[in-house]
């Protein structure tokens, strides 16, 4: 399962051009593993408490379609 939960995002610049700093393709993929593990941890616990796993998915997918960009006004 831990293969499964790697990262094979290749992080792009707004421009299509992939990123090539190595520090921020790091902290991209650290941020996305941990929002992967408490995803997972949702979704065992709605389960475990009896709850309904496509109901889970579909506010897990909400909540991603909800975030606000802070800086999309100071695109280049």
């Amino acid at each position: 399962m831990a293969d499964k939960n790697k990262s094979s995002v290749v992080w792009h610049q707004p421009d299509g051009e992939p990123l090539s700093c190595l520090e921020k393709i790091k902290v991209l993929n650290e941020n996305l593993e941990e929002i992967r593990e408490l995803s997972q941890d949702a979704l065992e616990d709605a389960v475990l408490m009896g709850g309904d796993e496509d109901q889970l998915r579909e506010v897990l997918k909400t909540i991603v379609d909800d975030l606000i960009n802070p800086y999309a006004s100071k695109k280049h």
